[in-house]
């Protein structure tokens, strides 16, 4: 696992979203009306990486690279200012059930073990599934409005080469 920081000046996050969902990339909806990994149904929670290629990566495990090759798409970046912010680390000894931390089915007493760590904290750092020396972090925009600014938002121009077109071989006789 990748040591990290969350004290480093400045401290910032990115996210990825369908270009039609830009205007709303910190209001939590997805994760309020669904659930999520970390958060159960009903918490509005904002998911994001610590690294632009990381924050790509959590969104193609879901979508898959032909989509997110088709689908206009907006890299978002943000960050935390800490001079008021609480950033919590989840540490992976800690974490109660290990293949919590690796890519399995979701348990209900996982979205409450991060519900809760996400109701006490203002950012929460969570060790990826996806890329297992990178963090994600997550937060309830109400408990963090104020302690986060949009840096940027870009068009998000995938490399062709991660969906190449499909061929079919001849077959031999």
């Amino acid at each position: 696992m990748t040591p990290i920081s969350p004290t480093a000046r400045p401290f910032g996050f990115w996210r990825l979203d369908d270009r039609r969902f830009s205007a709303t990339w910190d209001s939590g909806v997805g994760a309020r009306l669904s659930g999520g990994r970390w958060n159960p149904q009903g918490m509005a929670t904002v998911y994001c990486s610590v690294d632009p290629g990381v924050a790509i990566l959590e969104v193609a495990v879901h979508k898959g690279f032909e989509t997110l090759n088709a689908v206009p798409h907006v890299l978002s970046n943000g960050e935390i200012s800490l001079e008021d912010a609480d950033v919590h680390i989840v540490e992976p000894a800690l974490v109660p059930n290990k293949l919590w931390l690796y890519p399995c089915a979701t348990s209900a007493a996982q979205q409450a073990f991060g519900g809760k760590l996400l109701s006490g904290h203002d950012f929460v750092l969570f060790p990826s599934a996806v890329s297992r020396h990178s963090w994600n972090l997550l937060f309830n925009p109400e408990r963090a409005a104020g302690k986060y600014v949009l840096k940027l938002q870009e068009s998000l121009d995938l490399d062709p080469r991660l969906n190449p077109p499909r061929t079919t071989t001849p077959r031999s006789r």
